[in-house]
């Protein structure tokens, strides 16, 4: 069979072996995330026929203004990943604190936390832009059968057994890794099933595309701002091309196929960055890396830094390796 014709359930099957701890946890907590993307794009599809657009009125944790489909989504995959019983613990960016999961049968018994940002680029969805979810899966640190605690969620992204994104655009793509190289499966919405249509996704060692908003450029560090005239130089291959969506997922999307950065620096508005580590930037890093890519907050990896709280924010950069090693060269040079 072609292996393009394969579903994500048989990719699933098929590659648990692969997996270190293959009990099949880890396999039935995809398909839960596969179940909650297939219920989140119809609620989607169906913006703009019902009362799902705008703000609903409360703000995040964050300090953000939450959107309808913000809480909707976030409600789904919670729900969903309850109902499954397969997780012992859940952190969303729209909650205040970590969930704590009982299993009915046996007290605290499973092993996997999930954090996940469940509409990334939601502001989007009044005017139809893409929009994704974006998930990160770890095992526990703390003893199996007790209550799950803070030290389970503020793991480095090194120990992520798993990571992954929905995007909600032109087509519905669940794209995720557990450490074997990064795997895309297209959204059939006739029968409701996800097929294998990107193989091992790479991203080019170089690329044309740069992301950042440069609405923001007065704001940037010295570093950030000569990187960004240097991808404005008319020399070689530059200038290149600016593409910012302002969703994250789709963003990343992009450049991993047409090679390109992603960056959302520190800024004199936003000292520490906007971006979630825990959310955002370490599953987009897990997938980076197993893609051929880099990530980076503008002096080390993302992947290697240890967190200190649920929803602490770093600067990005993400993409190529090479850009982001010059981006990286940029910002040291104006520290000397």
């Amino acid at each position: 069979m072609d292996k393009r014709h394969k579903t994500l359930g048989e990719f699933i099957i098929e590659n648990q072996s692969s997996f270190q701890y293959s009990s099949g946890e880890l396999s039935k907590l995809i398909n839960a995330i596969r179940l909650a993307a297939k219920v989140v794009n119809h609620e989607v599809n169906k913006a703009g026929l019902i009362d799902i657009l705008g703000a609903a009125g409360d703000t995040n944790i964050q300090g953000e203004d939450q959107q309808k489909l913000d809480v909707l989504a976030n409600e789904k995959f919670i729900q969903t990943l309850k109902n499954r019983e397969i997780v012992c613990g859940i952190a969303s960016e729209e909650e205040d604190d970590f969930i704590s999961i009982n299993s009915q049968d046996e007290q605290h018994q499973n092993k996997y936390i999930v954090l996940i940002d469940p509409l990334d680029g939601s502001s989007n969805i009044d005017v139809n832009v893409s929009v994704g979810t974006i998930f990160s899966i770890y095992r526990r640190v703390t003893p199996v059968g007790t209550p799950v605690t803070i030290d389970d969620f503020l793991q480095p992204g090194d120990n992520q057994v798993a990571a992954g994104y929905i995007v909600y655009g032109t087509s519905t793509m669940l794209v995720y890794t557990t450490g074997d190289g990064v795997n895309g499966f297209t959204l059939n919405p006739a029968i409701g099933t996800f097929y294998l249509s990107h193989p091992n996704m790479q991203f080019p060692e170089t690329g044309k595309i740069y992301s950042v908003n440069e609405g923001n450029y007065i704001h940037f560090p010295q570093g950030v701002k000569d990187y960004i005239k240097y991808c404005q130089q008319e020399e070689g291959d530059r200038p290149y091309t600016s593409r910012y969506i302002g969703s994250l997922v789709s963003d990343f999307h992009r450049n991993m196929i047409k090679g390109g950065i992603y960056m959302y620096p520190k800024s004199s508005k936003a000292s520490e960055g906007k971006l979630r580590l825990l959310y955002e930037c370490n599953p987009m890093a897990f997938l980076a890396e197993q893609a051929n890519g880099k990530a980076s907050d503008g002096k080390g990896r993302i992947m290697a830094l240890k967190p200190t709280e649920l929803h602490q924010r770093v600067p990005f950069f993400c993409g190529s390796t090479k850009m982001v090693e010059k981006a990286e060269e940029f910002i040291a040079n104006a520290l000397k």
